[in-house]
């Protein structure tokens, strides 16, 4: 609901302050409610100032220290003090030309000395420095400062594609330490593995021949004890004929289509098993 007065009597609002003169000349202020003036003594109505706070956004354009053009959109918070209405009534025909001529002085004189990065850090300083300029100067018109925000500060489009790009930037070459990283891991680990593999099929073959050795050594020294008048060389030649032999099966069963041309026959199993007892003995002898 709006103030109202008929000549003699207004209604002042809650959150307003009103303005009494006498024959022109400031008398008082009559807070809110219905108040009573007499015309005959001079007493009228000069207006009528609201306490509620009021909001002021200002956007400032500046130059950085290095050479970057920014606005920043700063929000001042104000208010009527109820004390000294009659200074904010009086003084100041128009408070928000004032409150944002001081604001384009203190910003204009402090964001020139910070790069674009100190800006970004400390503008909550910058909204502090316009705070305590601006309460000094105010006060004496009338109003109170209750708060200044810093909403917003924005650089040069270019400037920020700029910035983008650096942050794209240094995060890909992030991802690439971390990307051969992993990799790097990836290939000790199969290396690792590998050799893992080739020592354990190396601990098979090797278990493997024993297993066969051990095998025919207890072949020959039965076929002796079971069979008189046999010598280990006699049953070391039938044994190396039955492997020839299942050698020969298995290279037929095989599923692979391999063709494979060895000379056979008779003297061929002799040959074979005077070149494994020559290699026998050639390796004692270098023993010896």
């Amino acid at each position: 609901m709006g103030n109202a007065w008929f000549g003699v009597c207004a209604c002042i609002d809650q959150a307003s302050i009103g303005i009494v003169e006498r024959w022109g000349r400031f008398d008082k202020l009559v807070p809110p409610g219905l108040h009573f003036f007499n015309p005959f003594a001079g007493e009228c109505l000069a207006g009528v100032l609201s306490t509620r706070i009021r909001s002021l956004d200002v956007r400032i354009e500046t130059k950085t220290k290095d050479n970057v053009f920014v606005q920043l959109i700063c929000s001042i918070q104000y208010r009527v003090i109820k004390m000294n209405a009659d200074d904010a009534f009086y003084e100041l025909q128009n408070p928000q030309e004032q409150i944002q001529a001081y604001v384009f002085d203190v910003v204009r004189a402090l964001v020139p000395r910070m790069n674009l990065d100190e800006l970004f850090e400390q503008k909550g300083e910058v909204a502090k420095a316009v705070l305590g300029e601006l309460e000094k100067v105010m006060a004496a018109y009338g109003y109170n400062i209750e708060h200044i925000l810093m909403v917003d500060v924005i650089p040069d489009a270019s400037v920020r594609k700029a910035m983008n790009d650096i942050n794209a930037a240094q995060r890909l070459q992030l991802a690439s330490v971390y990307k051969g990283e992993a990799e790097k891991v990836l290939l000790v680990k199969k290396a690792e593995a590998e050799a893992e593999a080739k020592y354990l099929g190396g601990v098979g073959v090797a278990k493997q021949r024993q297993a066969i050795t051990d095998g025919l050594r207890e072949n020959i020294l039965n076929f002796s004890h079971k069979v008189e008048g046999t010598s280990a060389k006699e049953v070391m030649n039938l044994i190396m004929v039955t492997q020839y032999f299942d050698t020969i099966k298995d290279l037929g069963n095989s599923s692979k289509n391999t063709t494979i041309f060895i000379p056979h026959g008779p003297g061929h199993v002799r040959d074979i098993t005077d070149q494994i007892r020559n290699g026998m003995m050639e390796a004692a002898s270098s023993q010896v």
